[in-house]
């Protein structure tokens, strides 16, 4: 709502009002990922969202699936293309990883890179939170894979 005023008392030309929407829309949505984050707890035990979907509990738009892991289109993609990659079996964050998870790693790059590659041929991004202040708010590792436009520096 701030930044909406500031730029309707502005004196802006039109196309950059003709963004106005978006940009409201993209403020919103950080604060309720960053909110989102500062509220959900750490609990290894806890069923996640992840998991039902794995499950078959919850329907997903699945765009990849083996004995390993699982991909997805996110449900609030941030780029015209935006899916994650998790593994079957949980591993609540990056901090929990161990020795005994590198080949498990390893498919998750290998499958985000194949899939990537076929669906965005002129480069794309992967991000994996960790944490509060990582904005991870599914304790359940999963990476996200965006792309389809040109992509900003610095992203956080």
């Amino acid at each position: 709502m701030i930044l909406r005023k500031i730029l309707m008392s502005s004196n802006i030309c039109g196309n950059t009002k003709q963004l106005l929407p978006i940009m409201c829309n993209f403020v919103r949505y950080k604060s309720s990922e960053v909110e989102k984050s500062q509220r959900t707890s750490y609990a290894k035990q806890q069923t996640t969202i992840f998991d039902k979907i794995i499950a078959k509990e919850i329907p997903s738009d699945i765009i990849y699936e083996d004995d390993k892991c699982l991909a997805f289109n996110d449900v609030n993609p941030q780029a015209p293309v935006h899916f994650l990659v998790i593994p079957k079996r949980r591993i609540p964050m990056l901090d929990d990883i161990s020795d005994n998870d590198r080949d498990i790693l390893g498919e998750l790059i290998i499958r985000a890179q194949q899939l990537a590659k076929e669906r965005l041929p002129n480069g794309y991004r992967l991000v994996i939170n960790n944490g509060k202040q990582g904005c991870q708010s599914v304790y359940h590792l999963h990476i996200h894979i965006l792309g389809g436009r040109q992509l900003t520096w610095p992203p956080g």
